[in-house]
C-alpha cells in the first residue's frame, strides 16, 4: 500500500482526530464510522484519551447504553462529540428530522435522539458531513433538531466548534462559520460554490495538512481493526489507499 496516498474518509478522520488534542473524554453515538475512527486515532496518538463509542463492546463502558452518556455529558464529563445532519446551515443548525413541509415531508429522517440536549451540554461538538453540496449545506435548514445558537439567556456550556466535510474544514464561532483550510484538490471558490450559506475566509485559505505516516499507519492497523468490531464494511473500504 502506498503510504502517499489516503483516501478521503482517512484524510477526514486525521483532521477531525486533531481536533480532540488533549481532551479527556470524547464521545461517539450511533452509525458513525468516521467520528469513531477519528476518535480511536487520536487515542492511538494520545492513550490517556478516553474514548467512548455506543454500538461497540470493547470501547463501551455504560450499561444503559445512551442515558448513561446523555448523564455524563450533564456532569461535564464529555469534552467533545460528532454531530452531523440532513441539512446543516451558516448557523450551525442542524435537522435530522425531514426534508420539505413538516406535516407533508418530501424525505422523512429518523430523527434527532439526543442531538439538541449534548449540543447544548458538551463543550466542543465536531460537525461533520462527508458529502459537501448545496443540498447538505443550506441557507437555513427545513427543521431545527438541534439549534447550533441559542439567545444569551440560555444556559448553554456546550456548541458547535468545528466542521468537517469531504471538501474543507471550518471553524464555528459568534454564530459563523469560518474556512480554516480546504482539502487537497479543492480551493476557496469550490468550496464556496458547493455551500448555500455565506461564510467567512480569509485572503488566502492553507490547504489542509495531508495525512502523517504515523496517522496513515495507526488507522490502517490498530485503527482499522477495532472500527471493524463495529463497522466492517467501511473499515474494508476506507482504510485502503486509492488505486492508480
Amino acid at each position: 500500500m502506498n503510504s502517499l496516498s489516503y483516501t478521503e474518509e482517512e484524510l477526514m478522520a486525521c483532521v477531525m482526530a486533531r481536533l480532540l488534542r488533549g481532551l479527556r473524554h470524547v464521545a461517539v453515538g450511533a452509525l458513525s464510522p468516521l467520528p469513531a475512527s477519528a476518535a480511536l486515532l487520536a487515542q492511538a496518538l494520545e492513550p490517556s484519551l478516553q474514548v467512548t463509542i455506543l454500538g461497540s463492546r470493547k470501547h463501551l463502558r455504560f450499561t444503559d447504553g445512551g442515558r448513561e452518556l446523555f448523564d455524563c455529558a450533564a456532569q461535564g464529563r464529555i469534552d467533545a462529540f460528532f454531530l452531523s445532519g440532513a441539512q446543516i446551515d451558516g448557523q450551525a443548525n442542524i435537522n435530522l428530522v425531514g426534508v420539505g413541509d413538516y406535516e407533508k415531508p418530501d424525505r422523512r429522517f429518523p430523527g434527532s435522539f439526543g442531538s439538541a440536549y449534548l449540543y447544548h451540554l458538551v463543550p466542543k461538538v465536531i460537525l461533520f458531513r462527508q458529502e459537501h453540496t448545496p443540498r447538505i449545506f443550506v441557507p437555513q435548514v427545513d427543521f431545527i433538531s438541534a439549534a447550533g445558537v441559542s439567545a444569551p439567556n440560555v444556559y448553554r456550556p456546550g456548541g458547535p466548534q468545528h466542521l468537517v466535510t469531504g471538501r474543507a474544514e471550518f471553524a464555528f464561532s459568534e454564530g459563523q462559520f469560518r474556512l480554516v483550510s480546504t482539502h487537497p484538490g479543492t480551493d476557496a471558490a469550490a468550496v464556496r460554490a458547493a455551500t448555500g450559506f455565506e461564510f467567512e475566509s480569509a485572503a488566502s485559505v492553507p490547504s489542509t495538512p495531508a495525512p502523517a505516516p504515523e496517522e496513515l499507519m495507526a488507522l490502517r492497523g490498530k485503527v482499522r481493526a477495532a472500527v471493524s468490531e463495529i463497522y466492517p464494511a467501511f473499515a474494508t473500504r476506507a482504510f485502503a489507499a486509492p488505486k492508480a
